[in-house]
């Protein structure tokens, strides 16, 4: 099987991709590229099993009534959200908040941050892949699935902190970071790309996303119960590995 990566930024010149083709031995990083624009996703889609993307494909639940209200001068569903505890509804979802139970992470607010921009060119490329491969499940049981690469390294037992950056600090952790994922996952081969991956922390996120993808494909990642299958199915779902590096080879 072939399991796609994709670290989304809101322009394609911050966007990478990484393709992992999976053997009984192991992976071998096929794919590597930095500066991806929409349409060679799409194809990368096209051409894997399974892709995680690093970037919500989702909205709170509570945004939309909040800002149709607002639009309408209708007091009653923007008073609902008056005070901290009602705008941390607007701007973390669910699986957010499950991540944080679960790791102490604390994604970045789709809807209140940054973040934005890129969940914006997210829902445009959903849009392009249902036109040619059907609509995918926002909560990532069909062949498209939000990940977290700081979330999977810290469940796998990586220090992912201080590596994002061009300063030489940074610099210096994305390399002893990808040491350690090379130490704990001996099986992985990155065909000789070590050098553009300890340079780059976009490279680097879209082969831990990746990775994440195999576990969302063998059913290795925590997914929604009962009371989370509502929200994952509109606001989008998080894949948190549910396995060590070393249960992802066949």
């Amino acid at each position: 099987m072939k399991s796609l990566g994709v670290d989304l930024a809101a322009a394609a010149a911050k966007t990478a991709v990484a393709v992992l083709e999976w053997g009984p031995a192991g992976a071998t990083l096929a794919h590597l590229a930095l500066g991806v624009d929409d349409q060679e996703i799409v194809d990368l889609f096209g051409a894997t099993d399974v892709t995680g993307i690093d970037c919500p494909v989702g909205w709170p639940d509570a945004l939309l009534p909040f800002l149709t209200g607002h639009l309408a001068s209708d007091a009653g569903p923007v008073l609902q959200h008056d005070g901290i505890a009602g705008r941390r509804l607007l701007a973390y979802r669910d699986t957010d908040r499950f991540v944080t139970a679960q790791t102490r992470l604390i994604p970045l607010s789709v809807s209140a941050d940054r973040l934005a921009h890129p969940a914006m060119r997210c829902a445009v490329l959903q849009a392009k892949i249902a036109g040619l491969h059907g609509p995918q499940p926002k909560d990532g049981s069909g062949r498209l699935a939000e990940v977290y690469p700081a979330a999977s390294l810290r469940i796998w037992g990586l220090n992912g902190r201080g590596y994002k950056g061009r300063g030489s600090t940074e610099t210096e952790r994305l390399a002893a970071l990808l040491a350690e994922l090379r130490a704990q996952a001996p099986w992985l081969d990155l065909a000789g790309n070590e050098a553009r991956l300890a340079g780059s922390d976009d490279l680097f996120d879209a082969v831990v996303a990746a990775l994440t993808a195999r576990a969302v494909a063998c059913n290795l990642t925590l997914r929604p119960d009962a009371a989370h299958a509502a929200a994952a199915g509109t606001e989008g779902w998080i894949h948190l590995p549910s396995c060590g590096l070393d249960g992802l080879p066949d």
